[in-house]
């Protein structure tokens, strides 16, 4: 009973036992009151008795609807599993998903068959459903990206046009939620859905958003033009220790010495010197797929931030590596890596010229090894700022030079095969100072600036996880790399002048 007939109940009563009370009928009025308030229990009853008609109504066509989802759900296990075990077996699945037998029965069937016809074929282990599913997914979203691999995955043009909650969707219906139930949810439902599954590791939606961020991070890593790669060696350290002080670099032995007939072989030891210890940092941001991104659609999220992040990251390696040459700090020996005692400093820095280049590649064929023996080293690199390019070119370019006589002579630095390097970080480093340029040996003669990374890991690592008081998906992203210059004999600096 609700309210309003509960009220009126009241009303009627009160008008009864007035009159009780008085010992009397009821008046005209009264009687009146009476009739109005028994008219309105009547009206308000035969209201309930409609609306609960339509609850149950709707209540049955609720029920309809989840038992045919579940129908077409358990329908589509039942040809999923049939299929797999008919494939496994090189067997026809058609015949048993057609005839409508149940996947136990089908087993049945099929070991009847082989015990029949002989030894089943070879098995080969192939990709399931769902990760064939996933696979179609992820390349879908990265090919809505705009980054297209060489063979995506097949079915992944479906997924390319599929917006977020329709892919939410597709997900959780096939993990056996109702996809009815799941289209009558308004977009932040679906993601408050979505984030209680965030962490279970049978859940599709948080997995395909990984694999399509990494996706997107390796192929932006790889576009990004950075040089640095070309004037380091690379490296790997299996840890963040600091490399321990015995690590040593053997010496000279000393020349081999004749020996006369019946005479002695000489014992020798060779010399060690300590090699610089080199040392791994962690470089990270964090980024999130927020619910406003998702209710938007905001595919923006999965395309552009990430994969900036990861260009970041090459960029701050490149950047770092230029601020050693350019800052000069101190190295292992307690020296600048540029200094007289090094001798990998020119005395006075010019722009590039013939008699530059050619004093530095004397510079760098003079060296050294740790024990004072000459090391046969090949000049291979010029490391210019942006500018000095086309200065190059026609250095190098050019089979004759004028001579102080105003007359044609020999270039003795034409197609000396050298590999010319321009770099914008020099001139942004070098700011309104002279800007340096360098020259650098083959790194298997001489090495000069090492770039290390974890295990060999060059690209970002993404690890999702959750952050208190955000709504949203959240991702770390960070990488491993520690810079040193493990020798300085590898390369020369020539101080430079300002550039215009």
């Amino acid at each position: 009973m609700n309210d309003l007939i509960k009220f009126l109940v009241e009303c009627q009563q009160g008008i009864v036992d007035t009159a009780k009370a008085e010992k009397r009928d009821l008046t005209a009025e009264e009687q009146k009151k009476f009739e109005e308030c028994q008219r309105g229990i009547e009206t308000a009853k035969a209201a309930m008795e409609s609306k609960t008609e339509k609850e149950a109504e709707k209540e049955a066509e609720k029920d309809k609807s989840m038992e045919a989802d579940a129908a077409r759900s358990a329908e589509r296990g039942r040809i999923v599993e049939i299929s797999a075990m008919c494939k496994a077996f090189n067997m026809d699945s058609a015949k048993y998903i057609d005839s409508d037998m149940t996947v136990d029965a089908v087993r049945t069937a099929i070991m009847k068959e082989l015990m029949v016809n002989g030894q089943p074929a070879k098995v080969s282990v192939t990709a399931d459903e769902g990760d064939k599913f996933r696979a179609a997914a992820v390349d879908g979203l990265v090919m809505r990206c705009g980054y297209a691999g060489e063979k995506p995955a097949d079915g992944a043009k479906q997924f390319q046009g599929m917006s977020l909650r329709d892919l939410a969707i597709e997900c959780l219906s096939r993990e056996g939620e109702s996809e009815s139930e799941l289209r009558r949810m308004d977009k932040t439902e679906l993601f408050a859905k979505l984030s209680r599954d965030y962490f279970n590791p049978s859940a599709a939606f948080p997995v395909i958003m990984d694999q399509a961020i990494k996706k997107n991070i390796v192929t932006m890593y790889q576009q990004v033009p950075t040089t640095f790669e070309q004037i380091t060696t690379s490296g790997t350290l299996t840890d963040f220790k600091t490399t321990a002080d015995h690590n040593y670099v053997m010496g000279s032995i000393g020349d081999f010495e004749f020996v006369p007939e019946g005479g002695e072989l000489k014992a020798s030891l060779p010399e060690f010197d300590m090699l610089p210890q080199r040392k791994l940092h962690t470089y990270g941001k964090q980024f999130s797929m927020t619910r406003e991104a998702f209710v938007n659609d905001d595919i923006g999220f999965l395309a552009a931030l990430p994969g900036a992040y990861a260009q970041a990251a090459k960029k701050t390696i490149n950047k770092q590596v230029y601020g050693m040459l350019i800052n000069n700090s101190k190295i292992f020996d307690g020296k600048e890596l540029f200094h007289t005692d090094h001798k990998n400093l020119m005395a006075k820095g010019t722009a590039p010229t013939n008699e530059s280049i050619q004093a530095m590649i004397l510079q760098l064929k003079k060296q050294t090894d740790h024990f004072g023996d000459p090391i046969i080293i090949r000049p291979k690199k010029i490391v210019v700022p942006v500018g000095y390019g086309f200065t190059l070119a026609q250095i190098f370019k050019s089979p004759t030079i004028n001579t102080t006589d105003n007359t044609q002579a020999y270039n003795p630095l034409w197609n000396a095969g050298f590999e010319i390097i321009e770099d914008p970080y020099i001139n942004a480093l070098a700011d309104t100072n002279a800007a340096p340029w360098f020259m650098i040996a083959e790194p298997t003669d001489a090495k000069g600036i090492q770039v290390d990374y974890l295990n060999g890991n060059k690209v970002p690592t993404i690890r999702r996880m959750e952050k208190p008081g955000q709504l949203g998906f959240t991702w770390d992203i960070y990488l491993d790399w520690g810079i040193t210059a493990v020798d300085y004999r590898g390369i020369v600096k020539n101080p430079g002048v300002k550039m215009v």
